[in-house]
């Protein structure tokens, strides 16, 4: 497992991670989600503290983009609709020259178990999959959906010195 200190870039799905899992669904087919706002606050600061993000989720919908573009996520890292995450995995740290040992990535099923080996940090919440927490090198103590990845893009962030904010560029970019 890489240092939290080498952590570069952070990685995430959605379903089951970044949300408790659940997933509602209206007549006309749309898909709604609940995010939580700390989530999405820890996603704000790495950008803001110059990390590449990258989503990289089974999901289509339209909002998934909508959401993490509006924190900061450029549109090019969102990966919607992915059967096949390590090649994605792989494509987000081919493009900002990354090794897969310098990206944290948070995986809750499956389809992440390739990616949580291949990253420098696999990191699942507490409900995920049986099959992932073998194969991850954290599990949370928190639920998909209720902030699992804050509490780790936080600690990597402060072990770096780089979990600060700063006001004036929060406001100019948020």
């Amino acid at each position: 497992m890489t240092d939290l200190k080498d952590i570069k870039a952070f990685t995430f799905d959605i379903d089951g991670v970044m949300t408790d899992g659940g997933i509602l669904a209206d007549l006309e087919g749309q898909l709604y989600r609940t995010f939580d706002a700390k989530d999405g606050f820890a996603v704000r600061m790495a950008c803001l503290n110059g990390f590449p993000v990258g989503v990289i989720t089974g999901g289509r919908s339209q909002s998934i983009r909508a959401r993490f573009s509006s924190n900061g996520i450029n549109p090019e890292d969102i990966y919607l609709g992915s059967r096949n995450k390590i090649e994605d995995f792989d494509d987000f740290c081919m493009r900002h020259r990354l090794k897969p040992g310098e990206v944290m990535y948070f995986g809750d099923d499956i389809p992440d178990i390739e990616v949580i080996r291949a990253a420098g940090i696999g990191v699942c919440p507490s409900d995920a999959v049986e099959e992932v927490k073998e194969a991850a090198d954290i599990i949370s103590d928190r639920p998909g959906g209720k902030a699992c990845v804050r509490e780790y893009m936080e600690k990597a962030m402060k072990a770096q010195g780089r979990w600060v904010f700063d006001a004036i560029a929060y406001k100019k970019k948020f």
